[in-house]
């Protein structure tokens, strides 16, 4: 049997990170059973397991797990495809209602003024004017009906609409060589994701949802819809995008989860 051997990446060895993990962890671990599958999950399949959530409040486990978070999105990054699209699907398979999901509960949705609202754009761009809802409505849109995947474990299928994100990338000048694409949201959400991903096909600045305008509680004026990405990775009540060189974190990745979020 061929036994997998993880790669070194830019300077990380895979192999070291996992070994340090699993001494870390089993150290901290009272349950032999617990400890055990833990020590056989850390491998590179399973690293989805220990992904975005806490076993300890041990800086030394928790110093681990992030390092072993650091090496999935290197890896994911590696094996993601520019051109592979997600599953598309009829619209008798959406999911009605389509479920509201965010930090916060329904009733606290944002509203956002339609008349003032402009998108703010900066960093590596050539055209850095904001963009107004009208602006971006007149651009070519496009609709897909695809899943959407929580990292809580339900998913939903659901039909959006808008501009390719790629094309208005391109429109603006961005500088497609830059590592990241920020977000910042009325909401105080905030996301950042990688080129490629923001380069895929099937990557949306989405302002509508089955065929009407986005609903507050969906996004509006606008959300990011990657299909490719887990949910968190969607920032909705989106203000401002940057392109940038600088990784910028993200709400929930800052606080543990996986930066890559691919689906």
């Amino acid at each position: 049997m061929k036994i997998f051997k993880a790669p070194t990446l830019s300077g990380i060895d895979g192999d070291a990170v996992l070994r340090e993990a699993r001494t870390l962890i089993a150290k901290q671990l009272d349950q032999p059973s617990r400890r055990a599958f833990l020590q056989r999950s850390l491998t590179l399949g399973g690293l989805s397991l220990l992904t975005g959530c806490s076993i300890s409040d041990n800086t030394q486990v928790e110093a681990a797990l992030t390092k072993i978070s650091r090496f999935n999105d290197k890896v994911q990054g590696l094996i993601f495809s520019p051109t592979q699209l997600a599953p598309t699907y009829s619209e008798a398979e959406i999911t009605r209602p389509f479920p509201f999901n965010a930090y916060y509960g329904e009733d606290e949705v944002r509203e956002v003024d339609e008349a003032s609202y402009k998108l703010e754009v900066t960093g590596m761009v050539a055209d850095r004017h904001a963009w107004t809802l009208a602006e971006l409505r007149a651009m070519p849109q496009q609709d897909q009906i695809t899943r959407h995947i929580c990292v809580e474990g339900w998913s939903a299928i659901g039909k959006w609409g808008g501009v390719r994100f790629a094309d208005f990338l391109r429109h603006i000048g961005a500088d497609t060589t830059a590592k990241y694409v920020g977000f910042k949201c009325a909401d105080d959400y905030y996301t950042s994701i990688d080129m490629p991903t923001a380069l895929h096909p099937q990557t949306l600045l989405t302002l509508t949802y089955d065929g009407q305008p986005l609903p507050p509680k969906y996004g509006f004026p606008m959300k990011l819809r990657m299909p490719t990405k887990l949910g968190y990775k969607n920032p909705k009540h989106i203000k401002a995008m940057f392109v940038t060189n600088t990784y910028s974190g993200g709400y929930w990745e800052d606080q543990g989860y996986n930066w890559f979020g691919g689906s």
